[in-house]
């Protein structure tokens, strides 16, 4: 009798046949994998009770691209990952977000198939909810713009500027709107089409107010750094299949819209220069 289906993904051919074999004699139904490319495929057209998972592959992605891909093709599905590393630095705990648990490779084959089925038994440790990036900036976009504000508080530069809150404020919920319909869009790095015309507003209004072009690059700066912080925050449920072009995106909209902004500053000065 089946025990459990089993996708296994390793890039290690002898390795990828031992387990195999192993497994099959502990009554597991087996399906093999020697690269992501073709694991994805296994994960799109079929069912699996348990993903066993090299950790380090070579090629486009690696083990967590297919335990994502496991996590929204079947969620209750248990998870775990092979690395050849015995001592994991932080980066695992970001890991083990996403994956049931981490075994160490060379590992007894006994102790292997008691993992699993340990974990068989218990199920997932956590039915993960999976969101993009850009759901995870829009459901948050408040405390993001709070987490700003609170650092441009303790910054004695920006603060020289008197403002109240609501105007120091009023450019960040267009900005993130931008970036959540910029990262859902997605156009290709380094596009310079404006999502709206708020950047341009901004210029003028800081322009205005005040302030120094070095006092918008600052702000702009602590606003990567509170979106990023945001991003550390939910690491639980964060897609990571798809967060490194997601922190690439938001680093080049942040930048294109304080470009935007500074091209309206400067034509400001300008004008302001004229009637001086």
């Amino acid at each position: 009798m089946t025990i459990a289906n089993v996708l296994l993904v390793d890039d290690d051919a002898d390795l990828l046949f031992s387990l195999a074999k192993v497994l099959e004699h502990h009554d597991f139904a087996v399906t093999t994998a020697p690269n992501v490319s073709e694991a994805l495929k296994h994960i799109s057209s079929g069912r699996y009770d348990v993903l066993l998972s090299d950790l380090h592959m070579p090629g486009a992605g690696d083990g967590l691209t297919v335990v994502s891909a496991m996590r929204h093709s079947n969620p209750k599905a248990v998870t775990m990952l092979l690395s050849s590393f015995p001592e994991m630095d932080a980066a695992a705990q970001a890991i083990l977000l996403q994956t049931d648990e981490i075994l160490v490779k060379p590992m007894n084959m006994a102790a292997l198939v008691n993992a699993i089925k340990n974990r068989l038994a218990s199920g997932p440790s956590h039915l993960r909810v999976v969101e993009s990036v850009a759901t995870i900036l829009e459901r948050s976009a408040e405390s993001t713009i709070q987490d700003w504000f609170d650092r441009v508080q303790q910054d004695k530069g920006l603060m020289a500027i008197p403002l109240t809150e609501d105007l120091r404020c009023d450019h960040l919920r267009p900005l993130l709107r931008d970036l959540v319909d910029r990262l859902r869009s997605f156009k290709p790095l380094g596009t310079k089409e404006a999502m709206s015309s708020a950047p341009t507003d901004h210029g003028l209004n800081r322009r205005q107010q005040g302030y120094t072009a070095a006092q918008m690059v600052e702000e702009s700066r602590v606003l990567q750094v509170s979106i990023f912080n945001t991003l550390q925050k939910n690491l639980a449920s964060i897609d990571f299949s798809v967060l490194l072009i997601g922190v690439m995106t938001i680093a080049d909209e942040v930048d294109s819209q304080l470009s935007q902004a500074m091209r309206s500053y400067i034509a400001e000065s300008k004008v302001d220069a004229l009637s001086a």
